[in-house]
């Protein structure tokens, strides 16, 4: 038994190093940061909560908090949406499942710079060009406001990872017994009446899963802000990962930016449990 312990704890260690001094000290240190006036060099002083009073009265900040917020919520709902409407597509008898699976899941393997750059390809260029050929102002002119800017974002995002969210969807559709829903068909259930009372309910463990990573993924997107509006126009669309990184190395303002970082991470901590704790509520109750 001691053998065993001692091999245990072998190859957990370089695990377990590795999550301390990569992700634990760093964040400890950045909180320690975030009360002084770190440059990324030097810390002059200790300025205590100046900086957590100081953001609540940023324009920017709260401006990017609450852009991000909105894109986070539409998001959520599309992903879902759209990933639930796949996974019933290709677990439906089609002879062309598998393909459909691959093709779906593909966007997700695409790295978000890359897709960023190849989205503002398709809405500045293929879009203005549909609109002037069919003569569609509301094709013409995307990413140059706040609100064509926002929908694009959320195009982006939806179509990367509705794919993923699908897979998640499809092992838990997979797992529902056929008797089930052959005995509410001999009942009299129509489809509609089959997925709301048999099949949602035995798959609402995959909403807890898929809404937990969706959310917390739409309020840390960063990478593809960057690539395609880089908060723009006018820092109308900019997200608060980018706001945190433009502070940071933007205007230099370390420990502001840590400050900001700090919060930004337990607002998401709280919604994110929160919505865990109301799902797996949820679950029971179904």
């Amino acid at each position: 038994m001691r053998i065993r312990d001692l091999a245990y704890w072998l190859f957990l260690m370089p695990v377990l190093a590795a999550f301390i001094f990569v992700v634990v000290a760093p964040f400890l240190l950045g909180i320690f940061y975030s009360f002084t006036d770190w440059n990324g060099i030097e810390t002059k002083g200790f300025v205590g909560f100046d900086h957590y009073l100081a953001l609540f009265q940023d324009k920017r900040f709260l401006d990017s908090l609450w852009f991000t917020t909105k894109f986070s919520v539409v998001s959520v709902i599309l992903i879902n949406f759209i990933g639930l409407s796949l996974a019933l597509l290709v677990t439906a008898k089609l002879k062309t499942s598998k393909v459909l699976r691959t093709v779906f899941f593909m966007p997700n393997l695409i790295g978000g710079l890359i897709l960023g750059f190849i989205w503002q390809f398709i809405f500045t260029k293929a879009f203005a060009g549909f609109g002037a050929m069919f003569g569609i102002e509301s094709l013409q002119g995307w990413l140059s406001t706040s609100s064509t800017g926002f929908w694009g974002l959320v195009i982006v995002m939806s179509w990367q990872m509705s794919g993923y969210i699908m897979v998640i969807y499809i092992a838990y559709l997979e797992g529902i017994s056929k008797e089930l829903i052959e005995a509410a068909e001999m009942d009299g259930a129509n489809a509609f009446q089959r997925f709301r009372h048999v099949v949602f309910p035995l798959v609402a463990p995959a909403f807890t899963v898929s809404m937990f990573l969706t959310l917390s993924n739409s309020f840390k997107l960063y990478d593809q802000n960057l690539s395609l509006t880089g908060g723009g126009p006018y820092e109308s669309t900019q997200m608060v990962a980018m706001e945190i990184f433009n502070t940071a190395f933007g205007r230099y303002d370390m420990g502001y930016a840590q400050a900001k970082g700090v919060v930004f991470f337990v607002i998401v901590a709280v919604i994110a449990l929160v919505q865990v704790y109301i799902n797996k509520k949820r679950e029971v109750e179904m």
